[in-house]
């Protein structure tokens, strides 16, 4: 049995009722006491009365901290409300709302130079309660009860800008907010124009998704204009999106309904730097420099840095070795970003490499243009690793797409 109204077995029927009984105390400051509301947290822990009644507890101790009774009247920053992206566009054939996020067009950095990142997860807790509200609005329209929303990803433009860490750990905490305090409402997560970045990104936030969510997961390839239709229909889907829907202007995004970010004017921004906590720390002598190895086994890895010196500027590159097992000068190695001094004193240094081939790749901080200056230097180095499926299934649609020249 499905576990939702109208399909409960007597098991689950029982279960309903004595997790009813179990929250008395908490039910008249519940957002919403009837069954539909209730089952949710039950089939999210697979009917455990135990495990369904802590969640819910603890969600209820969230919507204290959040003030989610008054979210939707909170405005987020004018920067945010310019610059994140995304927007409802309508409604699918069973009336769920439907959520375009637009990721390609953010800019994570200049957003959280400009904004905290718990305002950023705030406005997103903000778009769950707006998207919740419309389920219920739709409800009352329809005569039906309305429980789960679409979600679509553009990926168009994803880069190695938006796997910076300090925004990657913006989507993770969403995600795992999602998961803890909006059970059982996403209908499909639908990714268009994924490119062949997307793996890395999916596998850095699929952790933080349960196994349930990362079923509803649905990646259409190169065809995904004929294939939206299939979901959504065409009068509630901008025309940019393969649908017929347009602005009262003609524009085809819709720009009235989804808002595509945009790089953020520095005259916003707060601070020139993000916080970040470094891994380790070392020295580097005058006149000297230290290289760290990282073994890449396969291409399509992205390795990602992080580093603050301490003091002065600091020089870094990073180069293929060639010979295995071999402690090579730097003259032998194969340059793939070329050594250069940033002034990671002032500002910490952060970026970010697509690995095309597999290999040893050497990371070195310079210091031998100092013949006065120690540096001591502090770095976070990380190997990304695509997400196998993800990446089969892009490799697929790649094969299937026919050449110019057919």
């Amino acid at each position: 049995m499905s576990g939702r109204i109208g399909d409960l077995s007597p098991q689950q029927q029982e279960a309903l009722a004595r997790f009813r009984d179990n929250l008395q105390d908490l039910l008249p400051a519940l957002p919403n006491a009837d069954e539909y509301f209730l089952l949710r947290w039950l089939r999210a822990r697979k009917f455990d009365l135990q495990k369904s009644e802590d969640m819910l507890r603890k969600h209820m101790e969230f919507r204290k901290q959040q003030d989610l009774d008054n979210i939707l009247s909170w405005q987020p920053s004018e920067v945010i409300q310019l610059y994140d992206s995304g927007g409802l566009s309508g409604y699918d054939y069973e009336g769920c709302p439907v959520w375009f996020d637009i990721i390609g067009t953010l800019d994570p950095k200049g957003l959280l130079l400009s904004a905290s990142k718990q305002e950023l997860i705030r406005k997103r807790i903000r778009v769950c309660e707006l998207l919740l509200r419309e389920c219920e609005l739709q409800s009352q329209k329809l005569g039906r009860k309305i429980e789960t929303v679409l979600m679509v990803f553009d990926m168009e433009g994803l880069s190695l800008k938006h796997l910076w860490k300090p925004a990657v750990e913006v989507y993770q905490q969403f995600f795992a907010i999602l998961e803890a305090n909006y059970p059982e409402t996403l209908k499909n997560l639908i990714v268009i124009r994924a490119p062949k970045l997307f793996p890395v990104a999916f596998n850095l936030v699929k952790l933080f998704m349960s196994e349930e969510t990362q079923r509803k997961i649905v990646i259409l390839g190169g065809n995904w204009k004929q294939e939206l239709p299939k979901f959504i229909s065409p009068d509630q889907l901008p025309v940019e999106f393969g649908g017929t829907m347009t602005d009262p202007d003609g524009n085809p995004k819709c720009l009235t309904k989804i808002k595509y970010g945009g790089n953020v004017p520095k005259n916003y921004y707060l601070r020139n730097q993000v916080r970040m906590n470094y891994e380790h720390t070392v020295t580097v002598a005058r006149g000297s420099f230290m290289q760290l190895e990282n073994e890449i086994l396969f291409p399509g890895c992205v390795l990602r840095w992080q580093f603050a010196s301490g003091g002065a500027d600091i020089g870094f590159g990073v180069f293929l070795k060639t010979k295995m097992s071999e402690w090579q000068r730097a003259g032998e190695l194969v340059e793939v970003l070329p050594i250069q001094r940033y002034k990671a004193h002032v500002v910490p240094e952060d970026g970010s490499l697509t690995c095309l081939k597999a290999g040893v790749y050497v990371l070195r901080f310079d210091n031998t243009y100092s013949l006065m200056h120690t540096k001591k230097v502090s770095y976070t180095v990380e190997v990304l690793l695509p997400d196998k499926a993800s990446e089969e299934k892009i490799q697929g649609f790649e094969a299937r797409r026919p050449s110019p020249a057919q």
